[in-house]
């Protein structure tokens, strides 16, 4: 199971990072990491003397099994895909190439989209043109990317 990254200090963790692997669109980021945990609440003033249930431990995982998984992030900015459309597409062939790619180290993982696709090439904001070539490239920059990761 892949997680998704939330917290904007773990991806700018990540993005600081070296570049694992870079194409003509795509940046790929690695850091051998967990996510950072959120601060902890200020614990309320609870009376105990009406409860009748003892008070639940906190800071345990509900699911182990993330505790050493993989967690991906997709930075899609504006400047590159103006339109709404073109950037979910894209968003969505990162998650497709990342849940698809075998041999992928535990850790922290984004892909950035690091230059716009022209727009005489791709005229249609969600184009299958535009899908397969995204899909395409983002195949060959993550198996660079896991390779050069593993090594």
């Amino acid at each position: 199971m892949i997680g998704r990254i939330v917290r904007s200090a773990d991806f700018e963790r990540v993005l600081k990072a070296p570049t694992q692997a870079r194409s003509a669109h795509f940046a790929v980021h690695y850091l051998a990491s967990l996510p950072s945990q959120p601060a902890k609440p200020r614990p309320k003033s609870v009376s105990t003397e009406l409860s009748t249930d003892v008070a639940p431990l906190g800071g345990m995982p509900v699911d182990k099994s993330l505790v050493q998984g993989l967690w991906m992030g997709a930075v899609v900015p504006k400047r590159h895909a103006r339109r709404a459309v073109t950037r979910t597409l894209i968003k969505r062939q990162i998650r497709r190439a990342l849940v698809g790619q075998a041999g992928l180290a535990s850790g922290l993982w984004v892909v950035r989209l690091r230059s716009p696709f022209d727009r005489a090439n791709y005229p249609s904001a969600a184009s299958e043109a535009l899908r397969i070539a995204a899909a395409a490239e983002l195949s060959s920059v993550l198996s660079h990317a896991v390779r050069r990761a593993a090594a």
